[in-house]
């Protein structure tokens, strides 16, 4: 592990590449799983708050998965998730284009609807969060379905920790990237 800052760091971040290859998996890690993504308790308001104006990207299952269940659920393990279709496969805020995932939250977020862009865990996968009393844990969540993301995030060279700069910086801020940056180096 890597300390920077309150946050370890595992090195499989560091030493591992990873690069987003939708044109191969289609996005299936927003419809495949055995639970919603995970929320940060914080977000499960902006989920309240946001709803009405992401509503209008969404399918019509994912609606009617959020007017039952409500826009987030507590899954099996006692955490707080996204909603799913049908209890546990496909994220409610799941919508599609040429037959591929897309999350409805960051479409209205792209068309200047709402501010929020998405969910923290979703903007950071693969990378899984851990939370403890005096510090967080990151670590890779290898998933047989991100093959290809490895693949490629190979071919062009790209390192996990790299990959996810932006929900990093989003996360920690620019100068904790920065030093994250640093320690890769000397790794």
């Amino acid at each position: 592990m890597i300390e920077v800052g309150h946050v370890l760091v595992h090195e499989d971040l560091i030493k591992n590449e990873f690069v987003c290859n939708l044109t191969k998996c289609k996005g299936v890690c927003c419809v495949e799983g055995d639970a919603g993504a995970p929320l940060e308790a914080r977000e499960t308001d902006i989920l309240k708050e946001v709803y009405p104006k992401v509503k209008s990207y969404m399918t019509e299952a994912g609606i009617k998965a959020i007017e039952e269940q409500g826009t987030h659920v507590i899954d099996a393990d006692g955490d707080l998730t996204t909603t799913c279709v049908d209890g546990n496969k496909e994220c409610a805020y799941v919508t599609w284009e040429n037959g591929i995932t897309k999350c409805a939250i960051e479409k209205a977020f792209e068309h200047g609807d709402v501010d929020w862009k998405k969910p923290i865990s979703c903007h950071l996968y693969p990378i899984r969060t851990t939370q403890y009393p005096e510090f967080e844990v990151l670590h890779y969540d290898r998933w047989h379905i991100c093959h290809d993301a490895c693949t490629f995030g190979k071919e062009l060279g790209v390192p996990v920790y790299q990959f996810l700069k932006d929900p990093l910086t989003r996360k920690y801020g620019e100068e904790w990237y920065k030093e994250l940056e640093l320690a890769a180096r000397a790794y």
